[in-house]
């Protein structure tokens, strides 16, 4: 396939053909297309299918990691005597670090090794999440430089796991495994909630929360370098007629600006990002205080103070993420046998239907905490819907020389715009709004009255009443 050709990479949403896997085949060519494409890939179908399940397991440590922090946010500031401004940096200058420095990894995943590349990225990722639990009270810059560094690693992931898979099947079967590989986001992201205000409970102290994931790491630097095998890049896809070949990575991200389907898919995707980015890091403490203003539960002067609200928004993201990810793919599959574009159409329904319950669980939060948590869970339901079709999209709409760059151009464009700024956003909004509430006016307060058509400030006891 010649990448100059005018469908090479634009292949539309309301397509039913992609770009670099043609039409669908029929009958009892599918047990010689599997043979073929195991024999393309050079990987046996069970190292394959192992491969798959230590991604899926790579990513669940991935997200557990990034949201751990988020269990014990209440704990930190307490310790480092921080406000809820600062507290939000820790999230975004995780992710400016991540978004920066994925372009430089969907380089490299486009060109060389990706297994040695995300090897490298994990056992980093490890060594400085483990690092960052032993920073002294302080320094809380230095907690800071080390959430920036965790970023470095997870780049050298994200950008590069899903199109390993995307060597490893097409169509269907393609479909299927990345809805495995995707499961981990919202799951994975609910246990760091989970493991990081349990495991701070039980230890007494914040500081053992970041300890977990660096273990795992290990393991999964194990599985990765005696399991996973670098699968042959496009071939499972290449027909007779099309030739993939490699091009600078300039004319990539040219080629893929004019890809109307990837441009639209990520400025969705951005839109997700900022609404995930502020509920994943602020949603456990604001249903903390939402229960200490209802009277539920009583201002905490100790450690562990949002325990209880973390281990249940972790389960209900645990819930939700794999019940969302599955209907999602259940929902597009079905509908696909009526429209080409199911895909975008379940991914748009989907977030419209999440954007009432998220603003019901806000408003309900003072009066009914049952309420509140309901609609969080169906928010973060349907808000699910889409992590695995989003993904699945960007994969068939974008050759196979390009995808990581692809990967690598959605990640930046969707956290700068999206979760790098609305952490810190919502925290500095936090901050300013507790002394709105909690301003007394004084007898001699200045209040505005009129004077020869315009108003001035004067003082109370200036006024004759």
């Amino acid at each position: 396939m010649s990448l100059a050709e005018p469908t090479s990479d634009s292949t539309p949403f309301f397509s039913d053909e992609s770009e670099a896997e043609g039409s669908e085949e029929q009958g009892g060519a599918a047990a010689a297309q599997q043979q073929r494409e195991e024999s393309a890939s050079g990987v046996s179908k069970v190292r394959a299918l192992l491969t798959v399940f230590i991604l899926c397991y790579i990513n669940l440590l991935n997200y557990m990691d990034r949201f751990t922090v988020a269990g014990v946010l209440p704990d930190i500031e307490h310790y480092f005597r921080i406000d809820d401004g600062r507290s939000g940096l820790l999230q975004t200058v995780f992710i400016c670090s991540y978004m920066f420095l994925a372009p430089v990894f969907g380089y490299l995943g486009d060109r060389y090794n990706r297994k040695y590349i995300m090897l490298g990225g994990i056992t980093f990722w490890s060594a400085v999440t483990l690092a960052s639990s032993y920073t002294p009270k302080k320094h809380f810059w230095l907690l800071l430089l080390t959430r920036g560094l965790v970023g470095v690693g997870e780049a050298s992931y994200s950008t590069i796991a899903p199109t390993i898979i995307a060597d490893l099947y097409v169509k269907g079967k393609r479909t299927n495994m990345l809805s495995i590989f995707y499961f981990a986001i919202p799951v994975g992201s609910g246990l760091g909630y989970i493991a990081g205000s349990q495991v701070g409970k039980l230890a007494a102290d914040w500081h053992w929360a970041l300890r977990v994931t660096p273990g795992l790491g290990l393991i999964a630097v194990l599985l990765l370098l005696f399991v996973v095998q670098e699968p042959r890049r496009g071939a499972i896809e290449a027909r007779p007629e099309h030739h993939l070949t490699q091009t600078s990575w300039l004319s990539d991200l040219l080629a893929l600006s004019k890809n109307y389907s990837f441009v639209l898919s990520t400025f969705g995707f951005t839109a997700v990002a900022f609404v995930t980015g502020s509920l994943a890091l602020w949603a456990p403490t604001f249903l903390y205080r939402a229960a200490v203003v209802t009277g539920e539960r009583a201002p905490c002067v100790e450690d562990n103070c949002a325990a209880t609200e973390s281990l249940i928004f972790g389960a209900i993201t645990c819930i939700t993420g794999f019940l969302g990810v599955a209907m999602g793919v259940a929902v597009s599959r079905k509908l696909r046998t009526r429209t080409p574009r199911a895909d975008p159409l379940v991914c748009a329904s989907g977030l419209l239907l999440s954007a009432p319950f998220l603003y019901l669980a806000i408003v309900f939060a003072q009066t009914s905490t049952i309420a509140t948590y309901t609609f969080i869970f169906l928010g973060e339901l349907f808000l699910s819907m889409n992590w695995a079709i989003v993904a699945d999209i960007l994969l068939y709409v974008v050759v196979p020389t390009r995808r990581s760059t692809a990967e690598a151009l959605q990640i930046v464009i969707s956290h700068l715009l999206g979760d790098a700024g609305s952490p810190y956003l919502i925290g500095v909004v936090s901050d300013n709004r507790q002394p709105a509430e909690n301003y007394v006016p004084t007898d001699d307060e200045p209040i505005v009255v009129p004077k020869s058509g315009r108003s001035t400030r004067v003082p109370v006891s200036s006024v004759l009443i």
